[in-house]
């Protein structure tokens, strides 16, 4: 694996792979170990040209963990807000031996821009472009659904995940979409018509625009985040109307089973897709997410720059 750019790149065994990696990964940390050696040496770049907190975060703690050297790059105060192009940021990056670039860019399809025009000899992680896809989000979210609903190994047959919201600015969505039907769940999809994007139809999954309709049978259940910086229009006539129609409350959480878990990629507006009671719940597995998150970008980490080393 040269580069993680899509969920759709992997295979079943190359994503039960970094799954299974992330799970000795895991394991390692739970046991005390401080800091894992197989990347010293290395060197992994943070290109974030759009605000994060968790991502980075997340990318940062997976790389020092392995032993890498980090250098974390912001747009906000660098010569990208002077005018300077991607083509020369990564010439710069280049420049100083980047081993890995882990980039968040606003612009979809930025990543495989990076990764394919031979600027950097180096492999590129997308960690979210535009609207398009988010590989290690699924891959995080993925590895939680697997702990609580599969045994915590092998892949996610059959089971039935609903994710709800804003799909049209989502590019969790689509990486997750892609990335639980190569692992053999079934997935709905479940928004207003206005915030689906078009061709949704094509992605192999199913649609509904009913909340209540789409509980019964759901394992997991992901609310997604209203994405308003993204909107340059009215997707639907009020806060309170899409929070009664799409949002997760407590009465709608107890009717699902028993054994289901509640999902949220974050930042999570309390009150709009979720409530704080059900954000708080039991059930909720979103703070689990996080800490989720650095194993699966260790693996990731791992996996692209050949880590020999034994875990």
């Amino acid at each position: 694996m040269k580069h993680l750019l899509s969920a759709a790149d992997l295979t079943k065994d190359q994503a039960i792979q970094i799954l299974d990696t992330a799970k000795e990964l895991a394991a390692a940390t739970e046991q005390g170990v401080g800091k894992l050696p197989p990347l010293r040496g290395r060197t992994v770049v943070n290109l974030f040209f759009e605000d994060s907190t968790r991502t980075r975060m997340s990318f940062e703690a997976a790389a020092k963990r392995l032993s890498a050297d980090v250098i974390n790059f912001s747009a906000k105060g660098s010569s990208v807000s002077k005018g300077e192009s991607l083509k020369d940021t990564a010439l710069t990056l280049e420049a100083m031996g980047a081993d890995a670039v882990v980039i968040r860019h606003n612009s979809s399809g930025a990543p495989h821009r990076l990764a394919n025009a031979g600027w950097i000899s180096g492999g590129v992680v997308n960690a979210g472009d535009g609207t398009h896809e988010h590989p290690t989000q699924a891959l995080l979210d993925a590895y939680t659904m697997r702990q609580h609903l599969a045994g915590g190994e092998g892949d996610l047959k059959d089971l039935n995940v609903t994710i709800v919201g804003d799909v049209l600015h989502s590019r969790v969505a689509r990486s997750n979409v892609l990335l639980l039907n190569t692992l053999g769940a079934k997935v709905r999809l479940v928004a207003p018509p206005t915030l689906l994007p078009y061709g949704v139809e094509s992605w192999g999954c199913d649609v509904s625009y009913d909340l209540d309709d789409s509980l019964e049978g759901a394992d997991a259940i992901m609310m997604l985040r209203v994405q308003r910086e993204r909107m340059n229009a009215a997707y639907f006539p009020t806060a309170h109307e899409y929070s009664s129609r799409y949002g997760l409350n407590l009465s709608r959480m107890n009717r699902l089973a028993e054994h289901a878990i509640v999902m949220h990629p974050g930042p999570m507006n309390r009150g709009m897709e979720i409530s704080a009671d059900v954000a708080d719940s039991k059930r909720s597995v979103i703070v689990e997410q996080v800490a989720n998150g650095v194993s699966v970008r260790m693996a990731v980490l791992y996996l692209l720059l050949g880590g020999t080393e034994s875990i």
